[in-house]
């Protein structure tokens, strides 16, 4: 009534190609790269709030976040000029809600880590940010 399968199962063939697979980072190197990436993310948005709505505080977040990624990557993140769009409040609290969730991001991930450099500058970000919302720490 059924003819029966000749061939492999692409189940059975993804098995076999993941079993032969080494892993290529350890787990404390796919954390860095991890920290790293969501830091980056974080400058970024940072970047983009110093132009839209300057502080000193914004500069000294951004130095301090460039300085880590750079400890941890070996050289400097490369920076994109922030657009100019307008510094429209809801704009600058959208802006503050996507740092507050990628330093939260972050934190969680530095915690893993054990990068206490990395904890200490996200969890200054997600206070920061917090504030900025009107979120109660």
């Amino acid at each position: 009534m059924y003819e029966p399968i000749r061939t492999q199962s692409v189940h059975s063939l993804a098995a076999q190609h993941w079993s032969k697979r080494e892993l290529r980072h350890s787990r404390e190197e796919q954390l860095d790269i991890r920290l790293a990436g969501h830091l980056t993310a974080l400058l970024t948005v940072t970047d983009e709030l110093r132009a839209l709505a300057p502080s000193g505080a914004l500069d000294d977040a951004a130095d301090r976040l460039a300085d880590l990624i750079t400890r941890m990557r070996g050289s400097s993140p490369l920076r994109a000029a922030p657009s100019s769009d307008g510094a429209a409040p809801a704009r600058i609290d959208a802006l503050h809600q996507r740092a507050h969730q990628l330093a939260g991001q972050a934190l969680v991930v530095a915690v893993s880590a054990k990068d206490t450099a990395g904890e200490t500058v996200a969890a200054e970000s997600l206070r920061a940010h917090a504030a900025a919302l009107g979120i109660p720490a």
